[in-house]
């Protein structure tokens, strides 16, 4: 059975096949579509989006402990929310296969840093497998159960963007979808509770597991001598030259090297040091070509094998061809540099930018105009930061908005402060933040951005949308009524896009000297469903062409007529308008109604 799939697909199809029984993650780009997949597979999969990474490898934990193999899955930032019980995990041991997959994300395309995490599997002693491509994604993600049980380790599947969102034919086999037996569970103190007395024996037993996956590395399958094919002619340059490289930079060194013997690296921690210095000692000169950090190399230049070193930049950014081709130009020099290419003058420029409707873009008009001080989250509300909103000064990662709020007050900045962040956000590790900063008696006003939804990453349900992953209905969390629960007795809510009822809410919240949790209120009108919900117009007659409503920033606002040197008249396009009224609101002539 042979099928056309994406890395991510390919995952989701090879832990149905194994057997997998619990599949639990929260949603990042560029991991999102292996629970969305898996979902496919409800019959004979237990899956579920968690509340944050740290609870989904819990989950995980907790069925591989039953005996079940359980898969989990998160963006390369999300496995530092979850290296607590992974960092422990490692010494315990699974029973049944545990498999985590990481997404990183090269280039940094929707993530607000660049991390290899192939350092933190090396930092957890965790089994690492970097498929290049959507059938090694599948055989990898196969393999990784049995590994897992093998050893009694977990096993972490690096995936990057380029893998898990590029699609090739993938070969299935006889592909049957049935839940995995149980080993059966047995309580084991020494094992499952690593106190110190315990934990010490652990430590002793990670390093003998090392180096028995060692062995079992260096005869994977998975690692491999890939030589030029046949009719490929090796110039003089080139012969001689062998290099090791893995995951999808393979792909990159195998176009732009046809030439060159390469090893081939998919299990890389730990690293199969007998392969790799037999591969060196049968080749003149040894290139290793990785994406993002000299993870490779590093370990390959502390055996005492010489590398070749060279000025072409690899550790940075995604990779690509052309930085492959002047990487030979530069070594064998037979080949010219890539050609850089250049845009193509006269196209419009296109920001980021919130969709028309949004109800994010109000709270931002308004904490503007307010002056606040605004320490944001990862969503999509971060596109606040930008003009003509220009209204978040700082963005560090999810749930972070009220912890450097309450810190920036603690040190004493004046004047308004607020920290903002989205409904899952909240769910996700806001909660922590708006009981310190209650503790604490940091007089922080918190703004949850609330459009019912994980709108980022694609739309996905969370504890306050009424349904699972599976599409079951579920219990629906109010925000607040967890706040009021934390002691917050200033909690209110109110509609995203009534922007006389924010601006009293928020000045009051911010100017009382206490902590209050404001709940901005409007649906994402993608979810939803409210894109085409109305459509507003504006009167040529009463428009003044004042700009005011230009400083919403709203896609659906174009520049019209010119009545005099630079100010131009507002014109709404009618297939962008969302109907929201927002940009009613703020034109003092009442040029813009709703007309439908």
């Amino acid at each position: 059975m042979k099928k056309f799939l994406s890395a991510n697909e390919a995952v989701a199809h090879a832990a149905a096949q194994a057997g997998c029984v619990v599949a639990s993650a929260y949603p990042g780009t560029p991991s999102t579509e292996i629970l969305e997949n898996i979902a496919k597979f409800k019959d004979t999969i237990r899956c579920e989006w968690a509340v944050n990474e740290k609870v989904a490898v819990e989950t995980a934990v907790g069925a591989s402990m039953a005996g079940a193999r359980a898969i989990t899955a998160m963006k390369h930032v999300g496995l530092n929310v979850a290296m607590d019980p992974l960092m422990t995990f490692t010494y315990v041991g699974p029973l049944g296969g545990f498999v985590l997959v990481s997404a990183d994300d090269p280039g940094m395309h929707s993530s607000q840093n660049e991390q290899d995490n192939r350092n933190l599997a090396k930092f957890a002693r965790a089994l690492l497998l970097e498929p290049a491509d959507s059938q090694e994604a599948y055989d990898m993600t196969l393999k990784a159960f049995e590994l897992s049980e093998k050893f009694q380790v977990p096993v972490i599947l690096r995936l990057t963007t380029r893998t898990s969102h590029s699609a090739s034919l993938v070969e299935l086999g006889d592909f049957k979808p049935a839940p995995h037996p149980l080993i059966p569970y047995k309580k084991n103190i020494a094992k499952n509770i690593p106190v110190p007395m315990f934990a010490r024996q652990h430590r002793v037993n990670a390093q003998k597991r090392t180096e028995a996956m060692e062995k079992e590395a260096n005869r994977s399958k998975f690692n491999k001598v890939v030589k030029p094919a046949k009719g490929v002619k090796v110039s003089a340059k080139a012969k001689g030259l062998g290099i090791i490289t893995s995951a999808v930079a393979y792909q990159y060194v195998r176009e732009i090297f046809p030439d060159c013997q390469i090893l081939k690296l998919g299990w890389t921690n730990p690293l199969p040091k007998a392969l790799v210095s037999k591969f060196a000692k049968s080749v003149k000169k040894l290139l290793v070509v990785e994406e993002l950090d000299p993870f490779l190399e590093e370990q390959i230049k502390a055996m005492g094998i010489k590398v070749l070193a060279h000025k072409t930049e690899l550790n940075m950014h995604e990779l690509n061809a052309d930085r492959i081709q002047n990487l030979r130009h530069e070594i064998l020099g037979d080949v010219p540099k890539a050609k850089v290419a250049k845009p193509v003058e006269g196209l419009p420029t296109r920001p980021p930018v919130l969709c028309a409707g949004c109800g994010h873009r109000g709270v931002f008009y308004v904490l503007h105009k307010l002056g606040a001080t605004v320490t944001g989250d990862i969503g999509c509300y971060t596109l606040g930061a930008f003009p003509p909103l220009d209204a978040m000064d700082s963005t560090i990662c999810m749930g972070a908005s009220i912890g450097n709020a309450a810190g920036m007050r603690k040190a004493g900045l004046k004047g308004r402060i607020c920290a903002v962040l989205g409904d899952s956000t909240f769910f996700h590790s806001g909660i922590t933040g708006i009981l310190s900063a209650l503790y604490n008696g940091t007089p922080v006003t918190t703004v949850v951005l609330d459009n019912r939804i994980t709108a980022m990453t694609g739309h996905q349900d969370n504890p306050g949308t009424g349904k699972t992953l599976a599409g079951d209905p579920a219990p629906v969390t109010e925000i607040g009524d967890i706040a009021k629960a934390c002691g917050y007795k200033n909690v209110v809510k109110v509609s995203a896009d009534d922007l006389g009822g924010l601006e009293k809410t928020l000045s009051t919240a911010m100017d009382s000297g206490e902590p209050w949790l404001v709940i901005a209120y409007a649906p994402c009108r993608i979810a939803a469903k409210l894109t085409k919900e109305g459509l507003c117009e504006v009167d040529p007659e009463k428009c003044k062409a004042c700009g005011a409503c230009f400083k919403m920033g709203c896609p659906a606002m174009t520049r019209g007529k010119e009545i005099r040197s630079g100010a131009f008249q507002m014109v709404i396009d009618a297939n962008q308008c969302a109907g929201c009224k927002q940009c009613g609101q703020v034109c003092k002539f009442g040029a813009i109604k709703r007309v439908r």
